[in-house]
């Protein structure tokens, strides 16, 4: 089985560690890595704090992660789940009722509960 995540995974916290740990028992896992451009376009001219070569250096070092690709457009991005063909998605549960970007190209999309109360967003608020 082929498990697709992907992210920015600009700071990286308990809850992506936790998502990426749940998505590599059910497969071989392939992390997409959203590159600095498409960050700065999404989350705003002061992001990422950290750039892709090096967030994509924590990612490929976690337990269970399989590779690591990068992409810079949702086409770019849904090439990426068809060449590896992936049969899963996870993502956050806060996708949930949301489209989720090559959803249509794979057999299912599993939505992992968020831990705790842990998102970048509210890290950064909080700081």
């Amino acid at each position: 089985m082929k498990i697709w995540v992907n992210g920015t995974f600009d700071i990286i916290h308990r809850g992506h560690v936790e998502m990426i740990q749940y998505a590599s028992t059910l497969g071989e896992l392939r992390v997409g890595l959203d590159f600095d451009e498409r960050v700065k376009e999404l989350k705003g001219d002061t992001r990422p704090f950290n750039l892709w070569d090096d967030r994509a250096y924590v990612i490929q070092n976690l337990k269970g992660v399989d590779s690591v690709v990068g992409f810079g457009s949702q086409d770019e991005l849904e090439k990426e789940i068809l060449k590896w063909g992936a049969n899963i998605i996870v993502v956050g549960e806060e996708y949930r009722n949301k489209k989720v970007v090559g959803s249509h190209l794979v057999d299912g999309v599993i939505f992992f509960s968020k831990v705790k109360d842990f998102s970048t967003t509210k890290i950064l608020k909080d700081k």
